[in-house]
């Protein structure tokens, strides 16, 4: 029982978020040349690694708060099947160890790394309570880790594709926080103080203008690619599909969605085996 504490401690599942860094190189039409793919597999395990610190020492903070969350308050600290300085110690292996195996990658690779880890201690620390400067953290997250994958591969990010994925990172952002806030009701401001600031409709409006900002950022990346045009009508497909999600009461979280609801991991896989012909064929 406590080695599955530990995992889920660690929380692998958010390990997709991960994948990110392989993006650039999957667009660029690189990452099965001999060897890329192998390039990949040492920076995928460091930010693995910090991901995972971040949410122990995440989890260690709102330990208390998580207890009054329906959902979160079976998580292993906050449930007590682990002890605060075990998780303090794990955390810190975890940390130091990514850190020292990120100087056997590129510089451009490590600051990246760095920026992800202080924006994590912002967004913990502060920032988490702060209306819209929490999506903004959530969203950035999942940015830094498109350019250190550009930086891990060598290869450039466009313009286009950098504000498609932020863009699509404050959208997944802005609908985790309506899903909390419909899943507490009355009581998410005692869970996540942010929520008590955000006006009735306001989540709503941020997902509806930023969907929209997506669909147009995302067609002016895929003309760049002239092949992927026909991939359009599938992200309007996934975008509208996930407000559902959100809407019938889903908990807006974008990994669970795209392990949980079955429409949503069959979208996400169409959409890399469309991706991955056009590219590569």
């Amino acid at each position: 029982m406590k080695l599955l504490a530990i995992i889920r401690l660690l929380r692998p599942h958010q390990w997709l978020k991960n994948l990110m860094l392989f993006f650039p190189p999957f667009l660029g039409g690189v990452l099965f040349l001999p060897g890329a793919f192998y390039k990949g597999l040492l920076p995928f395990a460091v930010f693995c690694m910090a991901s995972s610190a971040t949410y122990i020492f995440n989890d260690i903070r709102d330990r208390e708060q998580d207890r009054l969350h329906p959902r979160k308050q079976n998580r292993p600290l906050a449930g007590g099947a682990l002890p605060v300085g075990f998780a303090v110690v794990l955390g810190s292996l975890l940390l130091i160890v990514s850190i020292a195996l990120s100087f056997r990658l590129p510089v451009a690779f490590w600051g990246w790394l760095m920026a992800y880890l202080g924006l994590s201690f912002a967004y913990s620390t502060v920032l988490k309570d702060q209306p819209v400067f929490d999506i903004f953290c959530i969203a950035f997250g999942f940015v830094f880790r498109l350019f250190a994958g550009g930086a891990a591969f060598g290869v450039t990010v466009s313009d286009w594709l950098f504000l498609s994925v932020m863009l699509l990172a404050i959208f997944l952002s802005a609908g985790k926080r309506l899903g909390e806030m419909r899943l507490l009701g009355d009581a998410s401001g005692d869970h996540r103080r942010s929520l008590d600031s955000y006006p009735a409709g306001s989540l709503d409006g941020f997902m509806y203008l930023s969907g929209a900002a997506v669909l147009v950022t995302c067609t002016m990346y895929v003309i760049t690619k002239h092949k992927l045009f026909f991939t359009v009508p599938l992200c309007c497909f996934g975008l509208f599909r996930y407000m559902l999600v959100v809407k019938r009461g889903g908990s807006g979280d974008p990994t669970d969605t795209l392990i949980k609801d079955p429409v949503m991991f069959l979208v996400g896989l169409l959409w890399v085996a469309m991706v991955g012909v056009a590219t590569y064929l």
